[in-house]
C-alpha cells in the first residue's frame, strides 16, 4: 500500500466531521461520502422549498477538510457562519446557500461540492451518498402506552434521531435510491473504508442500504474499519451497549466485510467481553486505544484518533483478516 492510503469515510454531521478531522492528518487521498437524509433546520427548509440535496452535512464535511492556511480557514468560517436576525434567511449558514447557488449555476451538485472544495483548499473530496434526497424511515417500539412492543413507523431523520421510543430497524425511501456515481468509483478505488463515529441509525447505517454502495463494497478490495461511538446517543441508540451497536450494524448489512473495529478504552471498559464477542462474530479484529479528549468527556480527539487510524492503515493487509 502507498504511504498515503486511499480512504473513503462514510457518515454525516458531527460524527463524520470528527472522523475527517483525524483522517486528514493521515492521508490527502480522502473522500467523504455524506448522507442526504437531513430534514431539519436550514437543510430541511432548503430541501423542502427547493427540492435539492440537504446541504448542511455536506457543508460541515467540507469545512472539516479545509486547508490550514489563513485564506482557506477564513472561507471555512464564512461557510459555517449562520446569518443572524429574524428575517427569512435568519439561521441559514452561508455555506448552505453557496452550495445551492453553485449547483444552480453549474447545473451539477457534485460540481458544486468540488468548487467549494477548491475554494477551501480541501484536503480530499466531499460527495453525497446519492444525488437525490432520501427519507429515513424507522420501525420504533415503546411509543404506544398500551402496548410497549407495538411497532410504529417514524419518518424523517430528525424524528428518528429524537424518538422517545426504541429504534429496531431503519430503511430508506425510496428503497432503491441510486448511489452517487463518483462515490461508487471512490469505493472501488479505495484501500480503506471507514464507518463511524456518528449517529448509528441516521448517519452510519443508511449508507449500507443503498444498493450501489453495497455492491461497490462487495467488489472493492478495500479493508473496512468501524469506529465505535464514545457513548450511546439519547433517543436513537439509548441503552445500547457497544456490542448492540455491532449487532444492529450486522443485521442491516449482513454482507459487509469488517476487518477492524476501533473502540476507545472507555467504551471497551463498559463491556469488554461482550464487545470482543461482537467483534469476533463479524470476523474482525478489535483495536482499543485512548481516543478521547480526556477520559471523562465522550468526544473523539482528532490527534489521538488520527494516530489510531495511522497505526491500523500502516500495518498492511497481512495484519488483518
Amino acid at each position: 500500500m502507498s504511504a498515503a492510503p486511499k480512504v473513503v469515510a462514510f457518515g454525516g454531521g458531527h460524527g463524520l466531521s470528527a472522523s475527517l478531522a483525524a483522517l486528514r492528518r493521515v492521508t490527502s487521498q480522502l473522500t467523504a461520502v455524506v448522507t442526504v437524509g437531513d430534514d431539519g433546520g436550514s437543510s430541511g427548509v432548503i430541501r423542502q422549498e427547493l427540492g435539492v440535496l440537504p446541504p448542511g452535512d455536506l457543508r460541515m464535511a467540507l469545512a472539516a477538510l479545509a486547508s490550514d492556511d489563513e485564506r482557506s480557514q477564513l472561507w471555512a468560517k464564512v461557510c459555517q457562519h449562520r446569518l443572524g436576525g429574524e428575517a427569512t434567511l435568519a439561521g441559514h449558514p452561508v455555506g448552505n446557500l453557496l452550495l445551492v447557488g453553485l449547483a444552480d449555476v453549474l447545473g451539477d451538485q457534485v460540481a458544486s461540492l468540488d468548487a467549494v472544495g477548491r475554494m477551501l483548499g480541501a484536503v480530499g473530496r466531499v460527495l453525497p451518498l446519492s444525488t437525490h434526497p432520501i427519507d429515513i424511515v424507522a420501525d420504533v417500539v415503546g411509543l404506544d402506552p398500551g402496548d410497549e412492543y407495538a411497532i410504529q413507523e417514524v419518518r424523517g431523520q430528525v424524528a428518528v434521531a429524537t424518538t422517545p421510543g426504541q429504534v429496531v430497524g431503519v430503511r430508506l425511501d425510496p428503497p432503491g435510491v441510486e448511489a452517487c456515481a463518483e462515490a461508487v468509483e471512490a469505493v472501488l478505488d479505495a484501500d480503506w473504508v471507514v464507518f463511524g463515529p456518528g449517529s448509528w441509525f441516521t448517519s452510519v447505517i443508511p449508507h449500507l442500504l443503498v444498493p450501489g454502495i453495497v455492491k461497490a463494497l462487495a467488489t472493492s478490495k478495500a479493508r473496512c474499519v468501524v469506529t465505535m461511538n464514545m457513548s450511546a446517543q439519547r433517543g436513537e441508540t439509548e441503552g445500547f451497549s457497544p456490542a448492540t451497536h455491532l449487532e444492529v450494524l450486522a443485521a442491516h448489512a449482513p454482507d459487509l466485510r469488517v476487518d477492524v473495529v476501533l473502540a476507545a478504552r472507555r467504551v471497551a471498559a463498559d463491556g469488554m467481553t461482550s464487545l470482543e464477542a461482537g467483534v469476533a462474530s463479524l470476523g474482525a479484529e478489535l483495536v482499543v486505544a485512548h481516543l478521547g479528549e480526556d477520559q471523562s468527556v465522550p468526544t473523539h480527539d482528532p490527534q489521538r484518533l488520527a494516530a489510531a487510524y495511522a497505526s491500523i492503515f500502516t500495518k498492511g493487509d497481512s495484519a488483518w483478516r
